[in-house]
């Protein structure tokens, strides 16, 4: 599949996903709520009204009256069942996005237009017609169309989108960034949570609860957000934002890193070498020099040994916090001044509790980033500490980033 094929796939399964945050960002009242995947793809159920939603994008495909026909059916047997059992009755809205052929469709539709256009088809060469199948006559099919709207003149993916990052900026008061890369990917995450979930009751949340979810600042990865921004864009995106320039200011740097469960210890020497060409200042005439801190998770006590055995053969100053054979982890002896004569490039930080002890125990000013690849694993309380959170899906994407 091309680069614009996926894309393309991606964009419609996603596009139903935005309209939920869409719909849920729109609502007038904080206790208003949304179901995904309800009776249709979203309800939307305020104190007046409940409406029934289908959602669909077929950016590469011509519009006909068959594609929409069996959404119109779902939504009529709905309709019958509801006036059979006297529940009260909603409203349906039809939702989609087409790449031409809007003209074949004029509205509003009447009653003939609807039993032959949409309730009239053909099972093995068989005529079925949905409403007879149903017991409704005119009367009643006259009452379904005034529940019923369609729009087959959506908006286009970006469209949508931009509207949703206007909306979340004048929610958040926030400017473009944390728009996209925070609370967009939060609400998107939530919406994809919430459409799995087998108890309907547990698929229905409202507008403040849902801002109350996504009102967090950690950079996720979205496989949909990183196809729409390009591999390049994203990683430049992240850079200027949290590491472009910031390499010159002599601050206490602590990179903690997640590992997956297959790496190489190659990988990880690369990535000291990297943050440390990056992150340190060693010069004489440097008056505040520096080097990083760098935490890895997930990696055994024998792979932690074999990375600092090559960067010892290779000749590459490191501090781990242990001053002699035998001794405890000393935050002090860790956070010995790196400078042109010890020549220490980086301080490899072995457990948790060392990250914290010298967090605690260093006064200039510190910085967090930690790279995660399902959940961030340590939590900085600090509220003096930068702390910046990132997921990853790749050990390269902090090559990239930093």
């Amino acid at each position: 599949m091309s680069n614009r094929s996926a894309t393309d796939t991606i964009k419609g399964y996603f596009y139903q996903f935005d309209y939920s945050i869409l719909q849920l960002l729109s609502l007038s009242n904080d206790t208003d709520e949304i179901v995904v995947e309800g009776v249709e793809d979203i309800d939307i159920a305020t104190s007046l009204e409940t409406i029934a939603i289908q959602c669909k994008y077929y950016s590469k495909t011509e519009y006909n009256h068959s594609v929409i026909s069996k959404p119109i059916r779902f939504m009529l047997s709905h309709f019958g069942k509801a006036k059979s059992e006297h529940k009260p009755q909603i409203k349906y809205h039809l939702y989609g996005h087409y790449k031409s052929g809007h003209n074949k469709l004029t509205l509003p539709i009447d009653v003939n237009f609807l039993k032959d256009k949409f309730l009239s088809y053909k099972v093995d060469g068989t005529q079925k017609k949905h409403h007879e199948d149903l017991g409704l006559n005119d009367r009643e099919l006259q009452n379904f169309l005034d529940t019923l709207s369609i729009d087959i003149n959506a908006k286009e993916y970006l469209e949508q989108f931009d509207d949703i990052i206007s909306l979340l900026k004048g929610t958040f008061s926030c400017d473009l960034f944390d728009a996209e890369y925070y609370f967009y990917n939060n609400a998107l995450n939530e919406i994809r949570k919430i459409a799995i979930e087998n108890n309907i009751n547990d698929r229905k949340i409202s507008k403040q609860d849902f801002l109350k979810r996504i009102n967090r600042k950690t950079v996720l990865f979205n496989k949909w957000f990183f196809e729409l921004k390009g591999k390049a864009k994203y990683h430049k995106e992240l850079k200027d934002r949290y590491f472009r320039r910031l390499n010159k200011r002599p601050f206490e740097r602590f990179f903690l890193i997640d590992l997956p469960a297959n790496y190489a210890i190659g990988e990880l020497k690369d990535l000291v070498f990297i943050i440390s060409k990056r992150y340190s200042n060693l010069k004489k005439r440097e008056p505040q020099t520096y080097c990083p801190y760098i935490h890895f998770n997930n990696i055994s006590d024998g792979r932690l040994l074999e990375l600092k055995k090559q960067l010892y053969d290779e000749g590459f100053e490191f501090r781990d916090g242990f001053p002699f054979s035998g001794a405890d982890f000393s935050a002090k002896s860790i956070a010995t001044k790196a400078d042109s004569s010890n020549n220490i490039k980086a301080k490899i930080l072995t457990k948790e509790t060392h990250i914290t002890d010298t967090l605690t125990h260093v006064t200039k000013t510190k910085e967090v980033y930690q790279f995660y690849f399902d959940k961030p694993y340590l939590s900085i309380p600090n509220v003096d500490v930068k702390s910046v959170v990132i997921q990853i899906n790749d050990l390269g994407n902090i090559k990239e980033i930093i």
